[in-house]
């Protein structure tokens, strides 16, 4: 089994020490790549940014869902 994080893998059995240090960075890494993902999510469901980036697809949006829920009566 290779190491996935790029480091070259190591020749003879890995220590408890060497175990630990690939276990931290690995926490690490996994770390940045949830923070980022996060605030990836946030920026793709802000809608505001959407409104931003397609105002008259909203505004047809905003329309179309007021003339369906008007038109139940």
């Amino acid at each position: 089994m290779g190491a996935s994080n790029g480091s070259p893998k190591p020749l003879g059995p890995r220590t408890s020490a060497m175990l630990r240090a690939d276990i931290e960075r690995t926490r690490a890494e996994l770390a940045t790549s949830v923070s980022e993902l996060r605030e990836e999510v946030a920026f793709v469901a802000d809608w505001r940014e959407w409104v931003r980036r397609h105002p008259y697809t909203c505004v047809g949006a905003a329309f179309a869902v007021g003339y369906l829920l008007g038109s139940r009566r």
